[in-house]
């Protein structure tokens, strides 16, 4: 292995659990202003000395603005790593971080503050290489969890050699360290039904059940199911809501479908065919949400290529079903690799998890890719 990949790997891991421990306990849902903030100033103040800090509107209204914080250098190159600081766990179910059984259990330690952390040790350990690169930057956004909107950042860094994110890493069933290299298109799909009201009881015939249509609707869009075919297609759906008393049939409803596949186009198709009337209930079909695939597998071999020299040891690209805002910058940035972060597990869960032993060769992955992306294009 590469010796200052090594000796960097030891310190970034070294320091990692105390700095996991303070970002995890600043509980930071998605939306919540002052967690935000919170988590952003403490970011700020773990990166090193030279990093400019710039705060950049957040893609989604109404949140703290996202953190950039940017390091110059004095040669070639431009890379992005990209995190995010919010998470799915409200105020009243957050877990500050306790270490048991060699994992770290606490909210939001895998999803993702404990990449975060990772991250901005490699950007510490850069800073003493800025003849090496001409800029290297860190964008940590606040709205990653459940974003509606067209993520805003990927114009911003169109052009740039590679973007590398510090979502959650992985194993391959051999033991190799893997990292993502291919993520499916995800949609959200919701369905709303306007029906009419009636007594259940008295005059039942005269009413038209959105409960009922909508879940027809849903059996139709599950029927649509097909993770074995030539687009790995999942509709799954995943709330219904209808009705409001006892005795009263359901006049209006919602029904929310999550929907993946390799591309954009089977999820459009899915939303396209949902009928817009059953049973005499008009339904209304929208998409929540849209985000692209992430395909990077060869212009990324390259990169997987070199960092698996500079450990000594094999990096393999793997695939995830996930969403991630890596998909939005493969778009702009040709050489974008995700899953530099360290292993864990139950994300979105009240027992999530970071594995205490992935530290160290997660934080060497991490190293070893960014050098890579430093090098010839």
């Amino acid at each position: 292995m590469d010796p200052w990949v090594a000796a960097r790997a030891v310190e970034i891991a070294g320091r990692a659990p105390r700095e996991l421990e303070a970002l995890v306990a600043v509980s930071s849902p998605s939306g919540d202003v002052h967690g935000a903030e919170e988590a952003a100033a403490l970011c700020a103040a773990l990166a090193p000395g030279g990093a400019q800090a710039e705060r950049v509107s957040c893609s989604s209204p109404d949140h703290a603005p996202d953190l950039l914080l940017r390091l110059p250098g004095e040669g070639h190159g431009r890379v992005l790593a990209l995190g995010h600081l919010d998470t799915v766990v409200a105020h009243a179910e957050h877990r500050p971080l306790a270490l048991q059984d060699g994992r770290y259990l606490g909210s939001g330690s895998i999803d993702m503050k404990g990449g975060v952390v990772l991250a901005l040790g490699v950007l510490r350990a850069l800073a003493e290489r800025r003849g090496d690169f001409e800029e290297v930057a860190l964008l940590l956004v606040c709205d990653e969890e459940w974003r509606h909107v067209p993520f805003a950042h990927a114009g911003r860094f169109a052009g740039w050699d590679a973007c590398l994110c510090f979502e959650a890493g992985e194993r391959t069933a051999e033991g190799e360290d893997a990292v993502i290299v291919r993520r499916k298109a995800a949609g959200t799909l919701r369905v709303t039904g306007r029906g009419r009201a009636a007594h259940a009881g008295s005059a039942p015939e005269k009413g038209r059940s959105a409960l009922l249509a909508l879940a027809r609707a849903a059996e139709h869009v599950a029927g649509r199911h097909d993770p074995d075919g030539p687009d790995r297609l999942t509709a799954v759906p995943t709330i219904l809501r209808s009705g409001e008393a006892l005795n009263v049939v359901p006049a209006a409803g919602e029904l929310v479908v999550d929907i993946r596949a390799d591309s954009l186009e089977p999820i459009e198709a899915v939303i396209a065919g949902v009928p817009v009337e059953l049973d005499g209930v008009a339904l209304t079909s929208e998409a929540v949400r849209l985000w692209p695939g992430m395909h990077t597998i060869e212009a990324a071999a390259p990169l997987l290529a070199a960092a698996s020299h500079t450990l000594g040891r094999p990096v393999v690209g793997h695939g995830r079903g996930g969403a991630s805002d890596a998909s939005h910058l493969a778009t702009t940035v040709a050489r974008t690799v995700d899953g530099l972060g360290p292993r864990g597990g139950n994300a979105h869960h009240p027992d999530e998890y970071l594995a205490a032993e992935s530290l160290r060769p997660r934080a060497e992955v991490a190293l070893a890719m960014t050098l890579a992306a430093l090098g010839p294009a």
